[in-house]
């Protein structure tokens, strides 16, 4: 038998000692992530029932695709009734020639513009027509698909037909509306998509990427700056049908590697949600242990409040119903079991 020499022996031992000592300082490291979400997800756990049905929707929704767990199937079924009801009306107006310009114009009138951002959206919607009431009609289907409604919803096919007749080309490759609505546009150009009704993904991309070239990020303010991170996580987000499937990260490279060249300024510019959704696009692209995951993670964990146990806005408010968004958002990124869970089907 051939023995090692001692000093080499001494070497090989050291390098077992660091692997050993790198793996629990990982696993601690996992458990510390895991132990913070878990935390963050008994707050609203707690007060999930008082929040409005929307939150209660958006917050079931995710944790179901995160674990599988039959208790957040209640408030997706609700969900759903409510869902079937608002496209039931709506298709069936379709048939008034009238009905999408009414219908347009009541959307605008009550869009919030409450701030900045949601004024100069208002603005937007108010020169492109019937594009508000689109917009909505277009994620309500989605959500349909997603739910396996949308066989049984009795004119379907009529809002897929109105759908198809909209240009959906001018709008979302506008610059003007890529500045202030780049995730809607990522989103809904891969809703579009899922749907069959048409396939805009690359020219979305491109003029989304002439809009923010390569080195623009810089040069941009706070609001566009994050508008593009907001776009470019959503580009990740939709074509994962919204968490119920991993991506290609070779199809979104351009976005991991952007990421990852600027991960100092993100921590430093980005809100809590845009950190998540950073983290989510890598996790998503099944790169979990890619260094800017574990990173985000840190800043997650360091920004949850003591003594409420959850992330407060940037302005500080401990908010449940407005920090929902950011929170769960923050759950799912500390706590991602590397694998999804296919969206529930209510259809009857």
């Amino acid at each position: 038998m051939r023995v090692l020499p001692l000093r080499s022996g001494v070497l090989v031992l050291l390098m077992l000692l660091l692997a050993g000592c790198t793996a629990l300082a990982t696993e601690a490291e996992r458990q510390r992530h895991e132990q913070a979400g878990l935390a963050i997800q008994a707050v609203y756990e707690a007060a999930l029932p008082e929040l409005p049905l929307g939150k209660q929707r958006h917050y079931a929704q995710r944790l179901y695709r995160l674990t599988g767990e039959a208790r957040y199937l209640g408030p997706n079924r609700d969900y759903v009734r409510r869902l079937r009801g608002w496209l039931e009306r709506d298709l069936a107006a379709l048939a008034d020639p009238d009905y999408v310009v009414r219908r347009s114009r009541e959307l605008v009138e009550t869009y919030s513009q409450r701030t900045a951002k949601q004024r100069a959206r208002r603005e937007m919607f108010a020169e492109w027509g019937d594009m508000i009431f689109a917009r909505q009609l277009l994620f309500r289907l989605t959500q349909a698909h997603y739910y396996g409604l949308l066989p049984a919803l009795e004119d379907h096919e009529r809002g897929l037909a109105y759908l198809a007749s909209v240009d959906w080309h001018a709008f979302l490759t506008d610059p003007d509306v890529l500045g202030i609505y780049a995730a809607q546009v990522a989103n809904q150009v891969h809703y579009l998509h899922q749907l069959g009704i048409t396939d805009l993904r690359r020219e979305v991309t491109e003029a989304f990427r002439q809009r923010y070239p390569p080195g623009s990020a810089a040069i941009l303010d706070r609001t566009e700056y994050r508008n593009r991170l907001y776009g470019m996580t959503h580009f990740v987000i939709a074509a994962s049908r919204y968490y119920q499937q991993p991506v290609s990260a070779e199809e979104f490279a351009w976005v991991l590697e952007a990421f990852e060249a600027d991960i100092e300024a993100i921590l430093a510019r980005a809100t809590e949600d845009i950190l998540a959704e950073v983290a989510l696009s890598f996790l998503l692209a099944g790169r979990e242990a890619h260094p800017v995951v574990s990173r985000v993670r840190d800043a997650l964990v360091a920004a949850v409040d003591p003594r409420a146990g959850i992330i407060p806005s940037p302005q500080g408010s401990l908010d449940l119903e407005s920090g929902e968004h950011r929170n769960v958002l923050a759950i799912m990124v500390l706590r991602w079991p590397g694998r999804l869970h296919a969206s529930m089907s209510f259809a009857q």
